[in-house]
């Protein structure tokens, strides 16, 4: 019987030699297919042509690449910021951004199609969880963005990589860990973790797990507020991990790792940007009689989504929250804006393509 294997993006390399054995071929067929996969890019099994015709078309008959289906490409900067919209066989769909810079190459990949986690200034979070993606499905999206670039400039090579498109990547643990190990095999795709950074609202499980893992990939962490009352109006997350957990457990990361956490903060007109709030997370993030954190803010001009009733941060009110924390010694930056001329905001061009209610799903922490 032969080995079950989703497609050849979730398999790995033991996965690969396993069902390569049950075929009757050498192991060594196993590592040319794999180097093809993530080496050379290939996409089509056709073009390993480093393989057997046989070989070829019983791996184009008896498996596929990946389970995810590009829909369509939108381009925005002059060609340097791309959206794909990629669909899942349940018909959910999930979006990759690849961002190009002078210096160097991002992408964006999901984890998930949906979210749970229910932030009110998030796009992915009014379609609700629809299903978790596979090992694979993250993956094909690096793929994807890889040879996307590779179009753009041959020359030209992924920097960086983030786990901050739909879904929250500690609510879809183990698949998303596995397609991170995936991505750095230095037999195969051999991208380096710490050019990888995960976003995440705060599940303190899961900045705990990150914290004794092997890889020293980067963590970022949805802050958005610099108290309970306001952090649970726009995040229900905090009802469960409110700020004194999330900020227990940043420390215990930090303490293990030695490695900087960086706070996300979107500025909402009105809601989170003024100057008090400003101090307030000032005096919060400097608090002189807690252990010192290794940190640093990102304020992020927010993504206008069609149907919230929030507004976008004007530049001054942003610049003014920046000064403002910057009196209290708060290292922060303000983030580069790209993509709004395509909806490039998470879940805004998802959310577009939709064409049925989302089912209700639970969310599974795994």
């Amino acid at each position: 019987m032969t080995t079950p294997i989703a497609t050849l993006y979730d398999a790995t390399l033991p996965d690969l030699e396993a069902l390569l054995a049950e075929w009757g071929q050498p192991r060594y067929r196993a590592r040319q297919i794999y180097r093809q996969l993530y080496v050379n890019l290939v996409d089509d099994p056709q073009h390993m042509t480093d393989l057997p015709r046989a070989l070829r078309d019983r791996l184009s008959s008896d498996t596929a690449l990946t389970s995810i289906a590009l829909v369509q490409v939108q381009q925005g900067d002059q060609g340097m910021t791309r959206k794909a919209l990629f669909r899942l066989p349940n018909d959910a769909v999930v979006e990759t951004v690849l961002m190009v810079y002078a210096d160097r190459a991002t992408v964006c990949v999901s984890t998930q199609a949906g979210c749970a986690m229910g932030c009110v200034f998030c796009a992915t979070g009014t379609l609700g969880l629809l299903r978790n993606l596979s090992t694979g499905d993250i993956v094909a999206q690096t793929m994807w963005a890889a040879r996307e670039l590779r179009g753009i400039n041959p020359d030209l090579h992924l920097t960086n990589l983030v786990f901050m498109g739909m879904g929250e990547p500690f609510a879809n643990y183990n698949r998303w860990w596995a397609a991170v190990e995936r991505l750095h095999d230095p037999q195969g795709f051999d991208f380096g973790a710490r050019r990888m950074t995960v976003s995440t609202v705060g599940l303190v499980p899961g900045i705990r797990r990150l914290a004794d893992e092997d890889l020293p990939i980067n963590l970022a962490i949805s802050l958005h507020a610099p108290n309970d009352t306001l952090r649970s109006e726009l995040m229900p997350v905090n009802n469960r991990y409110p700020l004194a957990d999330l900020l227990d457990a940043t420390r215990e990361y930090i303490s293990k790792t030695r490695r900087r956490v960086s706070f996300e903060y979107v500025l909402l007109q009105g809601r989170n940007d003024t100057p008090e709030l400003a101090h307030e997370l000032g005096r919060l993030l400097r608090d002189e009689h807690a252990e010192p954190l290794l940190y640093h803010v990102n304020l992020i001009p927010w993504n206008p989504v069609p149907g919230t009733p929030l507004d976008r941060s004007s530049r001054n009110r942003v610049l003014a929250f920046q000064r403002a924390l910057q009196e209290h010694g708060v290292p922060c930056t303000v983030r580069v804006e790209r993509g709004v001329e395509i909806a490039a905001a998470c879940g805004q061009l998802a959310g577009q393509a939709r064409q049925s209610q989302p089912s209700s799903i639970n969310v599974e922490f795994v």
